[in-house]
């Protein structure tokens, strides 16, 4: 499905979707309408669906938010609402999408893509990929990014990016936990398709049971974590689709 007003492409059927940012001319740089839309194809996830894919078209996976037509708003709750609350929204559906959502990252990930591409569950990089946070330089501490980058890299390794302001490569984002594997920039669909065909080959309640168990369990005790662990087991061992 495309949609023509908005270049965000929902591909695939079936257990796989794919959503391709193709925006190549702004470097994939996403408006908040288009932040919303994300968030909508993300929260409209079907029964059905293993996996979900998210990448870039063009060299670069998204070179953070696209300030074009930002709505003029007079005080902070007005800041909060247009401006702020899309963007939480996003993360949000990442985080409650109930399958695994994979990035495929090549190129520039940059403030708001950076923090996209950690947001999501698993995250395969390019060898050219280059992270950074660079909303410092502006006096914009990037609490949003942080919001959603927090729970999925070390605490000094996030603090290191946001307060250097340095833009850090594809081997450094893997020894910092950003990304989960690095490619060759060659062979990063050849990859990812290995990658996403290993997962599909899965169950559905395998995928979401994995997916749920690391959403849950950092925020649970000991004893709560292991109840956890045990329950979604059981669920999905007793399961119809194994």
């Amino acid at each position: 499905m495309t949609d023509a007003r908005f270049p965000i492409r929902i591909e695939g059927s079936g257990d796989l979707v794919s959503i391709l940012i193709d925006r190549s001319e702004r470097g994939n740089m996403l408006t908040l309408p288009l932040i919303s839309m994300l968030a909508a194809h993300l929260r409209a996830i079907s029964a059905e669906v293993k996996l979900v894919h998210l990448r870039g078209a063009g060299p670069d996976f998204c070179r953070g938010r696209d300030p074009l037509g930002n709505p003029q708003v007079k005080n902070a709750a007005q800041l909060r609402e247009t401006l702020i609350e899309p963007i939480l929204d996003l993360y949000d559906a990442l985080s409650a999408c109930p399958v695994p959502v994979v990035a495929s990252v090549r190129g520039i990930a940059r403030g708001f893509g950076a923090a996209l591409a950690i947001a999501c569950d698993v995250t395969l990089a390019s060898d050219t990929a280059r992270f950074s946070l660079p909303e410092m330089e502006r006096d914009l501490p990037p609490t949003l990014a942080m919001s959603a980058a927090m729970r999925k890299i070390p605490p000094k390794a996030l603090a290191h990016l946001v307060y250097s302001l340095n833009e850090i490569d594809a081997p450094t984002a893997l020894s910092w936990g950003l990304v989960g594997a690095v490619v060759p920039d060659a062979s990063l669909e050849s990859e990812s398709d290995r990658l996403l065909a290993t997962m599909q080959a899965r169950s559905r309640s395998a995928l979401v049971a994995v997916k749920e168990y690391q959403r849950a369990a950092p925020e649970l005790g000991p004893r709560a974590a292991r109840d956890s662990a045990a329950n979604l087991l059981a669920t999905v061992l007793s399961s119809a689709d194994r």
